[in-house]
């Protein structure tokens, strides 16, 4: 039985590694102008489907000058108002994922207010527009719409060839055209699936001591359809 290596690429969140293309240009345009201090702009909404960047950019606002949250993470009333007490700004990611509670509605609707009157930044996200955002406050859906909102697409096969080639970078190795374009067509669209066949092809590729080419590639799809992948 072959072993394979997992070797960890710390993700790098900063607008220089983020990957630019037609589908999250003005998401990325948007996003420094909110980490632009001189830049009046103070309130961004990003949306857009999972693996798309909206994480990366929120990250990339926040920096080492705000906390971030992710709704994704248990939180509660207390954890959101401390987590944010005295920031200077107010990221808060995954907003879809908002339970129904109406405490915690009413916790992120009054730091939205405070945030907003103070005029600090404030920058959010999630899978749809705002007024899809069901289980948020009406209030805070709407001023949402008051000031830059962007969707992020990531998903036509410039975009997501881009995405491989920034992700190989990452990894310090270079993939050729070839490969790129055999991944494309036997991955689904969604942005994590296609890095997480690209690692796949990577680990083993290293496990091997094999550089990457198509048939290595053909052959690690077809031991991921058979069980015996990496």
């Amino acid at each position: 039985m072959q072993q394979f290596f997992d070797f960890t690429v710390t993700p790098s969140f900063s607008f220089d590694s983020f990957v630019p293309c037609e589908g999250n240009g003005a998401a990325l345009r948007f996003a420094r102008r909110i980490a632009d201090t001189s830049d009046s702009e103070c309130l961004l909404y990003l949306y857009g489907p999972p693996g798309s960047g909206k994480t990366h950019l929120l990250r990339s606002i926040a920096g080492s000058n705000f906390p971030y949250l992710s709704l994704r993470e248990p939180t509660s009333p207390e954890r959101l108002v401390s987590t944010f007490f005295e920031a200077g700004g107010l990221v808060v990611d995954d907003l879809q994922e908002m339970p129904d509670d109406p405490d915690l509605r009413r916790a992120l609707w009054q730091l939205f207010n405070e945030f907003h009157t103070s005029g600090r930044t404030i920058a959010m996200a999630g899978a749809p527009p705002p007024r899809e955002l069901s289980t948020m406050d009406d209030h805070l859906t709407s001023r949402l719409l008051w000031g830059l909102v962007a969707r992020l697409d990531t998903s036509d096969d410039s975009s997501r060839r881009m995405i491989i080639k920034k992700v190989a970078d990452d990894h310090q190795i270079r993939i050729p055209d070839d490969v790129v374009d055999y991944v494309l067509a036997t991955t689904s669209r969604e942005v994590g699936a296609l890095i997480t066949a690209f690692h796949q092809l990577y680990r083993f590729s290293m496990a091997e001591k094999r550089r990457i080419t198509l048939p290595l590639a053909r052959e690690v799809r077809e031991m991921t359809l058979t069980g015996y992948g990496p």
